[in-house]
């Protein structure tokens, strides 16, 4: 019981010791210039006596900072779902699957380059997965047209045959190099060059933009799997728990 109470007062006192450097921010805290100073007296006797209990507070506080994180993330999914999946979005893998994947990439990103392989062996593993694609274009000119080109190609129904090529390709994105693989799929260059100028595409690009601001999402790849959102390039194992606690939670 000793234990827990000094590990509840050292957990308060990190909060307070933050303000070390403004005894203002202290004082607003509620603590006054003595208790600050008793609190930090404490601390040190406890650290002193049993360093681990230091462990244990961050560890505390950690949990908490996380639990926070997820609830907002909650909040914002809960927010955006009913613009998460457009009718127009590119679509792979079942297109009746009973669990989706809405993926965020962005075509020159090198994480996306990485979790590619990854997905290729997991949507051939499960066979009742929707793949939803959503092009996020947040690295530069190149990732614009890369963006453009894409959805571009999914009036041609190529989108995915597209995509395939510019992941293998040089992430140096060009409306030249765009073109050389355009051509060698057999798709109409010229059609597809004036599509990517098309404001419906562009309409389409800021809106995934809006979309991922809204969720918080920093950077690609990102992942919506069910209820939760998945940052970065997971591997195989993190990314069949998420499906599976995704498939479970509908039952």
């Amino acid at each position: 019981m000793r234990r827990l109470f000094q590990a509840g007062i050292l957990s308060a006192a990190m909060v307070s010791m933050a303000p070390l450097l403004s005894l203002d921010r202290a004082m607003a805290a509620g603590f006054t210039a003595d208790q600050r100073a008793e609190i930090i007296d404490i601390v040190r006797e406890a650290l002193k006596r049993d360093p681990t209990i230091l462990r244990e507070a961050i560890a505390a506080v950690q949990a908490d900072e996380t639990a926070r994180e997820q609830a907002v993330t909650k909040a914002a999914l809960a927010s955006t779902k009913d613009r998460l999946i457009d009718p127009a979005d590119p679509v792979g893998g079942n297109p009746r699957g009973d669990v989706t994947i809405v993926e965020f990439f962005d075509v020159r990103c090198g994480y996306c380059r990485r979790l590619e392989p990854t997905m290729v062996q997991f949507m051939s593993q499960d066979r009742n997965v929707r793949r939803i694609y959503k092009d996020l274009p947040i690295l530069g000119p190149g990732s614009v047209l890369g963006a453009k080109a894409l959805l571009a190609a999914q009036k041609q129904n190529a989108y995915e045959k597209l995509r395939e090529a510019l992941f293998k390709a040089p992430p140096d994105v060009t409306k030249a190099s765009i073109e050389a693989e355009v051509k060698k799929l057999g798709l109409d260059w010229a059609r597809l060059s004036r599509d990517m100028d098309d404001p419906l595409i562009q309409a389409r690009i800021d809106a995934n933009l809006g979309l991922a601001q809204a969720l918080g999402i920093q950077g690609t790849p990102a992942m919506v799997i069910g209820d939760e959102l998945v940052p970065g390039a997971v591997g195989l194992s993190e990314l069949k728990r998420a499906v599976a606690e995704a498939r479970a939670a509908k039952k």
